[in-house]
C-alpha cells in the first residue's frame, strides 16, 4: 500500500502548520498561480529544475488551508521519491481515497509528473469523468509537458512557467521595493552592487539563502542534477559527449555558436549536436536565440546564440578568464525577457544587435546590451541600421551601467531600471 508514503508527503494531515516549515517566501509574481485553485483546469507548472515549483505548490496548499479546505482533501505526492517510481497513479489515488478522502473534493499536487509514463491519459480520464479532483502537477521538462497537453489536455490546462528570482524578486527578498523614477544615489549605489552580485550568483531562490562560501559549489551540483537527471538519465545519453557540449556551450553563452564551429572544437556530428542542445533546451538548461528575418528559413539556416538559463549556475561551472559582466547582463536580459513573454531574436549585418522584440502590435524593438557608461559607437550604428532595414522597427534602446539619456532617437536607459520595470 502506498498510504505510508503518502503520510511522508503529506504532514498537514496530521499537523496542519507543518505547512509554513515548507511554503518558503512568497513571490508576488505568481500570485495568479496561487489563486487557481478556484477554476476547474488542470494547473501545469514547468520550469528548471530547483526554480521554485515545489514552493509554489505548498504555498498554494497553505491558501487552501486558509481558506478552509481540510487537510484530508489535500494530496501531495513528489515523483522524486524512489519508493514510488513501481506504485501506479491508480494506487496512489485509490489508496488516498479508501484511507483519508472516500468523498469530499480532493486537491490533489503531482510534483515531477513526467517521471510517470502516460500520466497525460491518466488524468485527462480523470478530468473528462469529472471526478470531484482538482490536479496541479509539475515538470523540469518543457518537451513532456508541452507535446502531450498539446494534443491530450487541449482546452483542459493552464499553464505556468517558473523561473529563477528576477531581479526585481532579487530586492524584495533582500527587503528592498524601488518605486518611482527618482532614486537617491546611495539606493542607486546598494541597487548596482546587488545587481553585480545577481550577475554573479544568479537568482535561485535557495541560492540567495545559503552561506556565501557554499553558494557556487551547490549551483555546480545544481548544474549536475539538471544534466544527470533531466538529461543523460532520462535520454540515455553520453555521458562525456553530453558533459562537454553543455560546459561549451556555457563558456561561450550569448556568442553566436555554429553547428561547424562545435563539431570543430568537440568533433560530434551534427545530428549529435541537434539532438543534444534539443534536451538541453527541454530541461530548461539552455535557450537559442535565432537570427531575425522574416523568412522562416532564413531564421533556421544561420546560426543561433545560446544562453543559460540562470548566470551563476553559468559561473559555477564554465571556463572564464574574466568577470564577464558585460555577457552576465545580456544573459540576463534574454532572461527577462523570456519571463515576460517575449520573443527574442540577434540580428547580424554590418553590426549586430543584441536583441529583436516582436512586440503584440507586430511592431519592433531593438535591444543592445552594453553594460558600460562608455558606450562604443558601433552600437547606435547597429540599431539605426537595422531600424533603417526594418520600417517596423518602433523603440531603440542601449541598455547601459547607470548612463540614462535619448539620443539620435535610440533610449540609453540603466540595466537596473530596465529590469525593475
Amino acid at each position: 500500500m502506498a498510504i505510508e508514503i503518502l503520510k511522508e508527503w503529506n504532514p498537514w494531515w496530521e499537523n496542519r502548520d507543518l505547512v509554513k516549515d515548507l511554503e518558503g517566501k512568497y513571490r508576488p509574481a505568481y500570485s495568479d498561480l496561487l489563486d487557481s485553485t478556484d477554476i476547474k483546469e488542470i494547473i501545469i507548472i514547468v520550469g528548471v529544475r530547483r526554480s521554485g515549483k515545489s514552493t509554489l505548490m505548498y504555498q498554494i496548499v497553505d491558501n487552501l488551508l486558509k481558506k478552509g479546505i481540510t487537510p484530508e482533501q489535500i494530496l501531495f505526492v513528489s515523483f522524486e521519491d524512489k519508493k514510488l517510481s513501481d506504485i501506479s497513479l491508480d494506487e496512489i489515488y485509490s489508496d488516498y481515497r479508501e484511507n483519508i478522502n472516500p468523498s469530499s473534493k480532493a486537491y490533489i499536487f503531482f510534483d515531477e509528473i513526467h517521471r510517470k509514463k502516460e500520466w497525460e491519459f491518466w488524468i485527462r480520464k480523470k478530468y473528462d469523468l469529472k471526478t470531484n479532483d482538482k490536479f496541479i502537477i509539475s515538470g523540469s521538462c518543457s518537451y513532456l509537458l508541452k507535446k502531450e497537453y498539446s494534443t491530450l489536455l487541449t482546452g483542459r490546462n493552464l499553464t505556468f512557467e517558473i523561473f529563477p528570482l528576477s531581479f526585481k524578486e532579487y530586492l524584495a527578498f533582500k527587503g528592498m521595493d524601488i518605486k518611482g523614477k527618482v532614486v537617491l544615489d546611495r539606493t542607486k549605489h546598494i541597487i548596482l552592487n546587488n545587481l553585480k552580485q545577481y550577475l554573479t550568483l544568479g537568482g535561485f531562490p535557495e541560492i540567495f539563502f545559503k552561506p556565501e562560501r557554499y553558494k557556487i559549489k551547490v549551483l555546480g551540483q545544481y548544474f549536475d542534477d539538471i544534466l544527470y537527471k533531466d538529461i543523460i538519465d532520462r535520454y540515455n545519453l553520453n555521458t562525456e559527449k553530453a558533459k562537454n557540449l553543455a560546459l561549451f556551450f556555457s563558456t561561450n553563452f550569448t556568442t553566436i555558436i555554429s553547428l561547424r564551429n562545435v563539431r570543430n572544437s568537440l568533433g560530434l556530428s551534427y545530428d549529435a549536436i541537434k539532438e543534444y542542445l534539443s534536451h538541453f533546451k527541454e530541461a530548461f538548461l539552455f535557450f537559442a536565440v535565432d537570427h531575425f528575418s522574416y523568412s522562416f528559413k532564413e531564421q533556421k539556416v544561420l546560426a543561433s546564440k545560446i544562453y543559460c538559463i540562470d548566470t551563476g549556475l553559468r559561473n559555477a561551472v564554465s571556463f572564464k578568464f574574466s568577470e564577464d559582466l558585460g555577457k552576465l547582463a545580456e544573459n540576463a536580459v534574454l532572461t527577462e525577457l523570456k519571463r515576460r513573454e517575449k520573443d527574442a531574436y540577434y540580428w547580424s549585418n554590418k553590426g549586430e544587435v543584441d536583441f529583436i522584440v516582436k512586440n503584440k502590435d507586430n511592431s519592433l524593438t531593438a535591444i543592445n546590451v552594453s553594460y558600460t557608461n562608455e558606450i562604443n559607437e558601433r552600437e547606435s550604428k547597429a540599431l539605426l541600421e537595422f531600424k533603417k532595414q526594418f520600417d517596423k522597427t518602433k523603440e531603440l534602446i542601449i541598455l547601459t551601467r547607470d548612463l540614462e539619456k535619448k539620443e539620435k532617437g535610440i533610449k540609453f536607459i540603466p540595466l537596473w531600471r530596465w529590469l525593475l520595470e
